[in-house]
């Protein structure tokens, strides 16, 4: 395990309107444009932010991230003292902890009783955060409490999904999303018949254990059928909310992130959300994801995010700044009940191009609409007037993971074409 680093920061030194020395602030774990928005909204208002990363450097490029640093990662076996060491080192006692990723929030959950000691959570405990954290008690409990969920199979061996049932294509998922690997940051694989089904499974389960896979039905559309409902709650209730319309994503088939998404008015959403987190009596930060399948009338929810979301910083916009309510909860303050205003959007403009561009190729989108689209009420992922370096550092980050990402997908296609041809059952001549 990597040690705290004995003297300053990375980035030390920068200095914030408003802060002073010794004052409580907030220390975002990990992340990328979500991060941002939370550094921005408290930042703003003169809190000090803190801002530790394994991998997206983004949140540290903000004049409003005052220190700065990289550590071992929420899946290091110490990440917990690490964490309780920098605290004791530079004295951020009761500061606020914003979990920016998956693992920094199962991270969170599951010590929550011993980081609770030194920081302020504004996350539920392991009891009430797995059924987010893991897919399948993210199934299990939507079909509890009534809650539309897509088909979903939780195989134990391979014999399993051999002979399995089930109508193709599907998807896999990890049901945890722990590690950095190509099948965690790709999020979804698809399979469009059993021969490559079988072939993404072994490849999936050699990377994160067989009991980590599950199999998905999947659901056509594209972003006019994807919804997604964001809030922040407190001991079971909601204190502010939206409803969002995630419109484009890149990759378009199984977007790694949303890259133009508009707040709508949805109450078939809400109030499947609602149930699904008023049977918790859930605490903090959610984003619940669905989507309509045309083919039975039904919206279905696909995931749940206990930690901030990319576009964040779409709720400021539409009146109801998820990261100052959540800090305003943290310090014991009574809120209002706020909901978003419907009309606003968000876009992660570097990202947008390509699937804005193939939506206009194939149809889907005009280009009066798109015109439109970037002349409303918009927010963006990295850009602000106040804080122009995170987006001129978005650019080559960008481009160096798309890159990446590009070579590696045609291994991982080299890689599938090989295990499926080995799979496929010889003919007889």
């Amino acid at each position: 395990m990597t040690a705290p680093p004995s003297g300053g920061p990375a980035r030390a030194g920068k200095t914030t309107p408003g802060t002073t020395r010794g004052a409580r602030g907030a220390l975002i774990l990990g992340g990328a444009h979500g991060s941002l928005a939370v550094a921005r909204s408290l930042g703003r208002r003169g809190i000090p932010v803190w801002f530790v990363t394994h991998d997206h450097p983004i949140t540290g490029y903000s004049r409003y991230t005052i220190q700065s640093m990289t550590w071992p990662g929420p899946d290091d076996a110490g990440a917990a003292a690490w964490l309780i060491d920098l605290a004791a080192r530079h004295r951020l006692d009761r500061w606020v902890l914003y979990p920016g990723g998956d693992a920094e929030a199962r991270l969170i959950a599951q010590r929550h009783h011993v980081l609770g000691q030194v920081f302020t959570l504004i996350t539920p405990p392991w009891v009430t955060a797995r059924f987010a954290c893991n897919k399948h008690l993210t199934h299990d409990h939507a079909e509890s409490v009534g809650v539309d969920s897509a088909w979903s199979y939780f195989p134990s061996d391979r014999r399993g999904v051999a002979a399995l049932d089930c109508h193709f294509p599907v998807i896999l998922k990890p049901t945890i999303p722990a590690g950095r690997n190509r099948f965690t940051r790709a999020k979804a694989w698809r399979a469009n018949d059993r021969a490559i089904l079988l072939a993404r499974y072994d490849e999936a389960a050699a990377l994160v254990g067989r009991e980590a896979v599950m199999i998905q039905e999947y659901i056509p559309g594209g972003g006019e059928a994807q919804f997604s409902y964001a809030a922040v709650w407190d001991r079971g209730s909601p204190v502010a909310s939206l409803v969002a319309r995630r419109t484009r994503q890149y990759p378009m088939d199984f977007g790694s992130a949303s890259t133009f998404v508009e707040t709508i008015e949805h109450r078939e959403v809400e109030a499947q959300a609602f149930r699904f987190l008023a049977d918790l009596r859930y605490c903090g930060m959610a984003e619940l994801a669905f989507k309509f399948d045309f083919r039975d009338g039904r919206t279905k929810l696909l995931d749940v995010n206990a930690r901030s979301w990319n576009w964040m910083g779409l709720g400021a916009a539409a009146g109801v700044d998820f990261p100052w309510i959540q800090w305003q909860l943290a310090m014991g303050e009574t809120m209002p009940r706020l909901r978003g205003q419907a009309g606003h959007a968000w876009t992660h403009a570097s990202r947008d191009v390509v699937p804005a561009v193939q939506s206009i190729l194939d149809g889907t989108l005009t280009l009066t609409d798109h015109a439109r689209s970037l002349f409303s009420s918009l927010a963006f992922a990295a850009f602000a007037a106040d804080d122009p370096w995170p987006a001129v550092a978005d650019l080559p980050v960008m481009a160096g993971r798309l890159l990446t990402r590009r070579f590696g997908r045609t291994r991982i296609r080299r890689r599938r074409r090989t295990s499926a041809a080995r799979n496929r059952p010889a003919t007889s001549m």
